[in-house]
């Protein structure tokens, strides 16, 4: 289970808490927390998650201590910067289309001080090059040795920064999900020590870790959707996207890629009266939507985290959750509506 955080009686941070659909897990908060204090790894999920309490003032430190920017690149992929606000330093991850980045960087008044690879995949990696020559003194974090212009390689306990505020600690993981094999995900913090009550800020990344280990990648959930299968299997999805409905409901999702359009088709051709789909369908039609949809969201439309609806079991003929994930997911592979 993660770490309550919704605080004690004097201060309550019934929180936001985001997914970036496979990057980084952020949760800034207000209050008092034992440092030592951390979620049991075996049910750490290699998402991105931001928390905002919802006050004006966590709310204002979050905004001055950090920022996700997510950057669209090729033709349904989101790169990302993880911006420092301290120190107006950020990391790309995966950016695919470096002058894109660089553009994007730019406009929000950051220097480009890191790279960071969730995985070798080469619509994710595929920029490493191109950007590691363009800032060659920049490191390039990534889990594998497939990951291209690698310099540093993050294995379990090592620590890397992002500008002064944004510290990460790597941490072993045996939670699995599908796409492919290999990930590790990382607890980072970030405090300001000369507040009144001290304010703690964890961030999570999630890079791959290639080793043989029965450990997944990252395209898990996507608005409405979900990730292929690859090397994972239908029971670790199934797994996967439970943990993620367990979530708070105001959890917002961010896409690693942009799917909407073809998520949307195939669950109107499942379960056309799922809760929502009028606002899904005016969501589909948005450039970005990334950050707009939430769990609670994704349980109403998203036909992957409602296996047991019975217009699931009508489409798939399936006994349980696991064997309506699979046919789901082959149904969903041969989709051309």
């Amino acid at each position: 289970m993660m770490t309550d955080l919704r605080g004690s009686s004097e201060t309550e941070f019934v929180g936001t808490r985001t997914i970036l659909g496979k990057y980084i897990v952020f949760h800034p908060y207000l209050g008092h927390f034992d440092a030592t204090s951390q979620p049991d790894q075996s049910e750490l999920q290699p998402h991105v998650i931001v928390r905002l309490a919802r006050t004006t003032i966590a709310m204002t430190f979050a905004r001055t201590i950090m920022r996700v920017v997510p950057v669209p690149v090729r033709s349904d992929n989101y790169a990302y910067l993880l911006i420092d606000e301290a120190t107006k330093k950020a990391a790309a991850v995966d950016p695919f289309d470096v002058p894109k980045v660089q553009a994007q960087a730019e406009k929000e008044g950051v220097e480009l001080a890191a790279l960071i690879t969730t995985h070798h995949h080469p619509d994710h990696s595929g920029g490493n090059k191109e950007f590691h020559s363009a800032y060659p003194d920049a490191p390039v974090y990534g889990g594998s040795d497939n990951v291209p212009a690698l310099t540093h390689r993050v294995k379990d306990g090592d620590t890397f920064s992002v500008g002064e505020n944004i510290k990460v600690e790597s941490v072993p993981t045996v939670y699995t999900r599908p796409s492919t094999q290999t990930h590790i995900p990382s607890w980072s913090g970030a405090w300001l020590p000369r507040a009144t009550r001290r304010i703690r800020f964890v961030i999570m990344f999630r890079i791959q870790f290639d080793q043989n280990k029965k450990e997944s990648l990252p395209d898990t959930l996507f608005l409405a959707g979900c990730g292929r299968f690859f090397e994972g299997t239908a029971p670790e999805m199934h797994k996967a996207l439970s943990y993620l409905g367990a979530l708070p409901d105001e959890t917002v999702v961010y896409n690693g890629h942009e799917y909407t359009k073809a998520s949307l088709a195939f669950g109107a051709h499942i379960d056309p009266d799922a809760p929502g789909m009028n606002r899904l369908r005016e969501l589909a039609e948005e450039k970005v939507t990334t950050g707009k949809s939430t769990i609670a969201d994704e349980k109403q439309w998203n036909v992957f985290m409602r296996l047991d609806s019975e217009a699931v079991r009508q489409a798939t003929k399936a006994q349980d959750d696991v064997e309506a994930m699979a046919k789901l997911r082959e149904m969903k592979n041969s989709f051309r509506g």
